[in-house]
């Protein structure tokens, strides 16, 4: 079985979590011409995944929706890291969500409206990007969703 969510909502209004911690070898986020991509982010709290399983099977939509909450809150979390804030975001401009599900999974959409929601919580209108869902075979853990970001933003001097 999955495991749930353990701390109620992915992150408090307003409230990014804090930056992730890369799980291999490259960066959380990369900033180049005004843009900023995230890396891949799955379900973490402190670096361990909070729920694993297949979307359709083992995860229903709801946890897939946290899951996917909690991704794209990582996500931004990079973003903000690399920009030095969550003020000099000023604009989502694209959401890819991979889904890791079932063949017959067809809901692709209402699981990225996980990510969607969480993003609009933390970033309000500059929130409403492109977006792309996608269903995969497996992700990285067992994870039932990645997230990837792509913003445009402000570089704070010395940044990462």
């Amino acid at each position: 079985m999955p495991s749930a969510p353990e701390h109620g909502p992915s992150a408090p209004e307003g409230t990014l979590p804090p930056p992730p911690v890369p799980q291999g070898s490259y960066r959380p986020a990369a900033v180049a011409g005004g843009f900023v991509w995230s890396a891949g982010m799955t379900p973490r709290r402190d670096g361990r995944l909070v729920i694993t399983g297949r979307v359709g099977d083992e995860v229903d939509l709801d946890g897939a929706r946290e899951a996917a909450a909690l991704a794209a809150a990582n996500a931004l979390a990079a973003v903000a890291e690399a920009l030095g804030g969550l003020e000099h975001v000023e604009r989502i401009v694209h959401v890819t969500v991979y889904v890791s599900c079932t063949p017959g999974f067809t809901e692709h959409s209402a699981v990225a409206d996980g990510a969607s929601g969480a993003l609009a919580a933390l970033c309000g209108e500059r929130s409403m990007p492109s977006r792309v869902a996608v269903g995969v075979a497996s992700l990285p853990g067992g994870a039932p969703v990645e997230v990837q970001i792509v913003a445009a933003g402000r570089r704070e001097p010395g940044a990462q």
